[in-house]
């Protein structure tokens, strides 16, 4: 788990520890210090906190013009006891939300398990964004049926080509185009 960083080659780009707009501005990080685990497995000191025990984060890029941002997830996504919706929604989402950020891409290749709850967080983070979007993008099987089974793709969008994206080999600004094109395509 230590060896999985986050992505890091857009950082001449975007760094959220810079953006005095973000929830992560003035974050510092030690790459000597591994302090956070999932599991009691050590993750890279790269990833952000969202206050869980089980799920930790990375705003990869934000443009507040266009109202988009990208997050990679690393961990388990679990609803049901640490309520990890909630410590995004209100740590990280409203923030984002706030200053108009309205789509959201979800990068979600490193989140291992999912345990749902309810989806009142869900429901309300979709509302907000009224005429944008959230997209899921590369989550695993189990992961995208459990978040089914708990009618999360109601909210998020997944399926189809978001399921196997090479989002690495894009910019940022132009994987937030091909996923709004894509999304574009399925509300038409």
């Amino acid at each position: 788990m230590h060896t999985i960083e986050p992505h890091y080659n857009w950082i001449e780009q975007y760094s959220a520890t810079d953006d005095p707009r973000s929830p992560l501005f003035g974050t510092e990080y030690s790459l000597d210090t591994y302090s956070n685990t999932i599991y009691g497995y050590y993750i890279h000191p790269q990833w952000d906190s969202l206050e869980s025990e089980t799920l930790f984060f990375k705003i990869l890029w934000a443009d507040y013009d266009d109202g988009a941002a990208i997050l990679e997830f690393i961990g388990e996504w679990n609803d049901a006891i640490e309520n990890d919706i909630m410590s995004l929604k209100r740590n990280i989402l409203d923030v984002l939300l706030h200053e108009g950020i309205k789509r959201f891409i979800l990068i979600g290749e490193n989140v291992f398990n999912f345990h749902g709850s309810d989806d009142s967080y869900y429901e309300e983070w979709f509302e907000e964004v009224e005429d944008g979007w959230i997209a899921g993008i590369n989550f695993q099987e189990h992961v995208r049926r459990e978040m089914s089974q708990y009618n999360l793709d109601h909210y998020i969008n997944f399926g189809g080509e978001l399921d196997d994206f090479p989002w690495r080999t894009y910019e940022p600004r132009r994987l937030f185009e091909a996923v709004a094109s894509l999304l574009r395509r399925r509300l038409n």
